[in-house]
């Protein structure tokens, strides 16, 4: 028996069986949360290599089209060279292996030049804390030197508090040394178990990238074969905005932070920074966590450099004050302008619950994601009023009172006529009165102000005239006197 899906049995039958499937997921999901997020994670484990393979093609795929439509195709369209579809493909592979290169040397650039100069700091600090012990022990005794005594009960403090500190040290912390061990071998192992699916998803972002035209087409295949036309038109537009969110976004805040590194490194140089490579590359990488992620990498860093010279510090700290200013002011805006959409608020918002969640990379993926679900979500709300045949205007409902039941029109706010005093209405009757008292008050002050320094400037001046030639004359008096005197005593000897 031949069954069509016009049948509203079948319908019925299909509805009832989604109901009950959806009502045990939903049970199962509520009772057994924990359960479900372990199973979600060990997918997640599984797939990890095929997510990171998706992951690197995403990021690389701007850099194979640049390589394709910007340098290769126009090379060859300039010496009138026609390839055909084999020779498109090598073109494709030649530019897949090309990013996937340009990309291993990006990180193996950024490891070499974080990994020496951290072990240098690292070791650097371990050489240095007698120093500091030492320095901590010379600014004690200058207040001992100086007549400071210290209380009995200070004293006694002191000791009781070393002694607390070397018993938790005997009893804490070095029976949790062995804990400590397991967890940096743990750490090694998750760090091995991440270079294993960077590279298989290096190999799977090949292929992504060689047929990205091909898995695009049959998503849409798919896509249309599940859903009616509008729904499916729906859906491939909403992916496209998607796309378009992600990649302006994520590639914008990759140059972002590429400038902001070298402009750090350049800065830092000028300077005389210690660990200017180290610093810049914290700062670079920092800078695509965004709003938080300059404050993450300078603080760190305003630290390391705290421990070398504290003076650099406080330069190293206005410098990233105003780098940052010109990065959210005028570099960041150039480049991403209004890819997202969101106010400072939500960026905010959207940053906080993606760390929460995901870590560091759901601050990073967190603006993004909420710009497509806002976006969506806005979409939705202007397409309901917009069915309800009300206005879907944001500016249009900002002095709004209500809106007319029958006729759906806004109906402003009514505006509220200020109370003004009599004094007020006599003086908007007569604007001009009030403003020639206040002139000629100021004109008559400035004239005897005028009279005034003239007439006894001219006193002054007379004054000093005759002092100046009484001082004179008693100088020349006085230098006549002198001469006498001198030539008296020549002619005595």
């Amino acid at each position: 028996m031949k069954y069509r899906w016009e049948n509203k049995y079948l319908h019925w039958g299909v509805t009832a069986f989604l109901v009950i499937a959806a009502s045990m997921l939903f049970y199962y999901g509520i009772f057994h949360m924990r359960t479900l997020i372990t199973g979600i994670k060990t997918f997640l484990n599984i797939m990890a290599p095929i997510i990171y393979g998706f992951a690197i093609a995403y990021i690389l795929s701007p850099v194979v089209n640049f390589f394709e439509k910007k340098l290769i195709f126009p090379f060859l369209e300039k010496r009138n060279k026609i390839l055909e579809k084999r020779g498109r493909r090598v073109v494709r592979w030649i530019c897949v292996l090309l990013s996937l290169f340009l990309l291993l040397i990006i990180i193996y650039t950024l490891i070499m030049m974080i990994l020496p100069q951290l072990i240098r700091s690292v070791m650097n600090i371990i050489y240095s804390f007698p120093y500091y012990v030492r320095s901590i022990e010379s600014w004690l005794n200058t207040f001992v030197e100086k007549g400071w005594k210290l209380d009995p009960e200070m004293i006694d403090m002191l000791t009781q508090y070393s002694q607390q500190a070397q018993d938790y040290l005997s009893t804490n912390i070095l029976p949790q040394m062995q804990q400590m061990l397991k967890n940096i071998s743990a750490g090694v192992f998750d760090i091995l178990i991440f270079l294993k699916n960077f590279l298989i998803g290096a190999i799977v972002s090949i292929y992504v990238l060689a047929d990205k035209e091909v898995f695009v087409a049959r998503s849409k295949m798919v896509v249309y074969a599940l859903f009616p036309a509008k729904i499916s038109n729906t859906i491939i537009h909403a992916m496209r905005f998607t796309h378009q969110t992600f990649g302006g976004f994520i590639n914008g805040k990759l140059l972002d932070s590429a400038i902001i590194g070298v402009l750090c490194y350049i800065g830092t140089t000028i300077l005389n920074m210690p660990y200017a490579v180290l610093v810049s590359v914290v700062v670079g990488v920092t800078n695509v966590i965004p709003f938080f992620g300059p404050y993450l990498g300078a603080v760190p860093c305003f630290l390391l450099i705290l421990l070398v010279d504290p003076l650099k510090s406080l330069y190293f700290a206005l410098f990233i004050l105003v780098l940052q200013q010109f990065d959210g002011n005028i570099l960041g805006p150039k480049i991403l302008g209004d890819s997202t959409g969101l106010s400072s608020f939500m960026v905010i918002v959207s940053i906080m619950i993606g760390g929460g969640l995901f870590g560091i990379l759901g601050m990073i993926i967190g603006v993004p994601v909420c710009a497509v679900i806002y976006a969506a979500a806005w979409k939705l709300l202007g397409k309901s009023l917009h069915d309800k045949e009300m206005p879907y205007a944001v500016n249009d409902y900002c002095n709004i009172d209500c809106l007319d039941p029958a006729t759906k029109k806004i109906l402003q706010m009514p505006k509220e006529q200020p109370q003004r005093s009599a004094d007020e209405l006599s003086k908007m009757k007569n604007p001009d009165g009030m403003f020639m008292k206040i002139w000629n008050f100021v004109f008559k002050f400035l004239k005897k102000a005028w009279e005034f320094l003239k007439k006894y400037s001219i006193i002054a001046w007379k004054k000093i005239k005759e002092l100046s030639r009484i001082l004179s004359d008693k100088a020349k008096a006085f230098y006549q006197k002198c001469r006498l005197e001198l030539d008296k005593r020549s002619k005595k000897s």
